[in-house]
């Protein structure tokens, strides 16, 4: 891969990209898709309830298609199917309804995008019950996440004895640990094992290649290495695979039911990553290198030396080490763009949330699922059994949503 610094446009493998983002050739979805990453960017919402709107969004939109053109299963079966209603407007509807309701401060802006997906669709009964229909959708799955439990209070208690400081600064959004997931039986469904005990060789061997490779001012760790571990802030993880499945999909022309499909089992994908790999963290509660490094002298592990000063490149995310959030999405969104576009060389780039002219450039899938692995020792904050796991994790995950939802009808 290449890390790509420049202003304008890029062009990529015969796709546009406007402000390294938007697609000349694109459909309704990645329309939506769009609006719906410029909306969280404008109200700063990043992270697990990221995730959460964009899965709540790409399945009313998918059902809305669906109950249109009936190509593949719903997650809201209920909703009256209407073969007469346009699907664009369908998807546009139901897109516009989950967003009002999650942000009606942006109103002015999903207007815009509400106004420009019609002109495509030509005024007709056809349009108007299209409308009416991805409303009805939307509502529905609104409706249905709103026990899920991720606004409940947030109670963690922090670990410690009486009278002794900790830091204060709460975990972040430690109660989706207990949230619903996206069809999936239950958070703890694909909990792994515990992490390695500290007095074994596979946790000597990750704690001293973190040590190395990881440390603020590593001796070991490559100038391109610093480089991608600036680029891959916690906000370009989960955007960087909708970019790369819409350019993909331009590219090999998906229909529109196809590309409903792909990023909704993608959206579902990784907000369960949010659900699922809290709950592993939670239980667990593993320390990040910063912590094991600067105590170890008190692992009872005879590899392991103490370095008092220590410091990772990487900031710490306020959540626990184990397993690796990068990783788990990695292999959930790898193993289901894969399913549709296959293993082989795929060209695209990614560009920065916040910074359009900071891009990377991937020939594979593959490729930019290992970096997004790896960034996380060079930082400093992943032991690399976390990340093993976590892949690991993110597979099953993917897999079980490929078997079991959004499945072809005929």
């Amino acid at each position: 891969m290449k890390l790509l610094r420049r202003r304008g446009i890029a062009a990529i493998a015969g796709l546009t990209l406007l402000s390294g983002t938007a697609l000349v050739r694109a459909d309704v979805i990645t329309d939506w898709n769009q609006t719906a990453i410029d909306v969280m960017k404008a109200v700063n919402v990043a992270g697990n309830p990221w995730t959460r709107s964009m899965a709540m969004m790409h399945v009313s939109m998918s059902d809305s298609i669906n109950a249109v053109q009936d190509r593949y299963t719903r997650f809201t079966p209920d909703i009256a199917p209407d073969p007469n209603a346009s699907a664009e407007a369908a998807a546009a509807g139901a897109a516009r309804e989950i967003l009002m309701r999650q942000y009606p401060g942006q109103k002015a802006r999903i207007d815009t995008a509400f106004a420009a997906t019609l002109e495509k669709v030509p005024d007709s009964p056809a349009r108007a019950a299209g409308i009416a229909l991805g409303e009805k959708v939307g509502s529905a799955v609104f409706a249905d996440r709103q026990n899920d439990q991720t606004n409940v209070p947030d109670t963690y208690r922090p670990l410690t004895r009486p009278g002794a400081w900790v830091p204060t600064t709460p975990p972040i959004f430690s109660q989706y640990a207990t949230a619903k997931p996206w069809g999936i039986k239950a958070a703890n469904q694909f909990r792994p094992a515990a992490p390695p005990k500290l007095s074994s060789a596979l946790y000597a061997r990750d704690y001293n290649e973190v040590k190395d490779l990881g440390a603020l001012k590593s001796v070991k760790r490559t100038d391109a290495q610093s480089d991608a571990v600036r680029f891959w802030s916690q906000g370009n993880f989960f955007v960087s695979w909708y970019q790369a499945a819409a350019q993909i999909s331009a590219r090999k022309d998906l229909a529109l039911a196809d590309n409903a499909r792909l990023f909704a089992l993608l959206s579902m994908g990784i907000a369960n990553c949010y659900i699922l790999d809290w709950d592993a963290k939670f239980t667990y509660q593993f320390w990040r290198p910063l912590t094991a490094i600067r105590n170890g002298d008190q692992d009872g592990n005879d590899a392991t030396e103490r370095d008092a000063a220590w410091l990772p490149l990487n900031a710490n995310p306020m959540h626990p080490e184990y397993p690796s959030q990068a990783a788990i999405n990695a292999g959930t969104a790898r193993s289901i763009l894969e399913s549709v576009f296959g293993t082989g060389p795929e060209s695209f780039m990614v560009t920065d949330v916040a910074d359009v002219r900071l891009q990377r450039r991937f020939g594979s899938l593959e490729q930019m699922a290992e970096e997004h692995k790896e960034v996380r020792v060079w930082g400093g904050i992943h032991f690399r059994n976390s990340l093993n796991v976590g892949d690991a994790m993110g597979r099953k995950l993917g897999d079980y949503l490929l078997a079991n939802y959004l499945k072809p009808v005929r």
